[in-house]
């Protein structure tokens, strides 16, 4: 980012406290002070307006939502009784937008559920770092982190994205492979609950991407050829409502972790991403699930 970076700051919020400022972490805390902030936010703010934070921008800090001004019913993860825990109301939550700091929060206790032998096919990427990487001051910064994910190690990385206030799902297949490979083809898929969005509005920002995480990496492949990676987008479950996004994400990525061939090729593709894929009851039953691993955690 050109700049120095310190390593932590503390100011006083709105009510009194401290909130702890990490600028050296990469996650969701899971710190139990109830006043500690996500990072990614506190830097997000700092970037932009390249000054201290004063007492004025501690408050506004507590309010502030990277995403976009549209996620404005967040889902806390925050500490709770479980004596006040209710499912029915619970299960309500995951049907309303989702913002980044709630996202991240599933995605983490989803991930914790996996066996262990997923998770050494499988990284994952903060649900930030894209919209992030399309920012000039964090864009550097993003693909240092994606250098410690190993990614090309990996057969599948899902990399959440949310953009234009709609969340959907990018995972690289078989990035390690060379890119001539007929046995385990390197592609892209991008899983989409919206089409009439138009999910190929995002191929041009995709590409630039990965030609900067191939080249952040000194990967030998040409950039002709990086760019003819396919990037697919199977005709995938549609959501009912315009608030459901954030869950059909979550859900694409528990059901292809667990169905997801040993080498993705294209003549069997989409495979199982069709576009009855799962039903809607299907759908509720993950949500349900999802709440009680958020609530065993608490």
């Amino acid at each position: 980012m050109g700049r120095t970076r310190r390593s932590g700051r503390t100011t006083r919020p709105p009510g009194g406290g401290v909130v702890t400022i990490d600028l050296e972490s990469e996650g969701c805390t899971d710190q139990p002070s109830k006043h500690r902030t996500c990072w990614k936010h506190i830097q997000a703010l700092m970037l932009a307006r390249r000054t201290r934070i004063s007492k004025q921008q501690a408050e506004e800090i507590e309010s502030f939502k990277l995403t976009s001004p549209c996620f404005l019913q967040t889902i806390p993860c925050r500490e709770r009784s479980k004596k006040r825990f209710k499912r029915n109301n619970a299960v309500s939550k995951l049907k309303k937008e989702l913002d980044s700091v709630s996202f991240n929060c599933y995605m983490e206790n989803m991930w914790k559920s996996f066996s262990e032998d997923k998770k050494m096919s499988f990284a994952y990427l903060d649900s930030l770092w894209f919209t992030m990487y399309t920012e000039a001051s964090t864009g550097a910064k993003v693909l240092e982190w994606i250098k410690r994910k190993h990614i090309f190690s990996k057969k599948y990385v899902l990399v959440p994205i949310v953009r234009w206030c709609h969340w959907s799902l990018l995972i690289f297949c078989h990035f390690g492979e060379s890119l001539l490979s007929e046995n385990n083809t390197p592609c892209m898929l991008l899983l989409d609950s919206l089409e009439m969005a138009n999910p190929k509005r995002l191929e041009p920002d995709i590409r630039k991407f990965v030609w900067d995480i191939y080249e952040s990496e000194g990967r030998p492949e040409h950039k002709h050829m990086i760019s003819q990676i396919p990037l697919l987008v199977p005709k995938v479950p549609q959501q009912r409502n315009d608030v459901e996004c954030g869950s059909y994400v979550l859900y694409f990525i528990n059901l292809f972790v667990q169905d997801a061939p040993e080498n993705f090729r294209m003549e069997g593709y989409p495979y199982f991403m069709k576009v009855n894929w799962f039903s809607p009851v299907g759908l509720e039953h993950f949500c349900e699930k999802l709440e009680s691993l958020e609530s065993d955690t608490i």
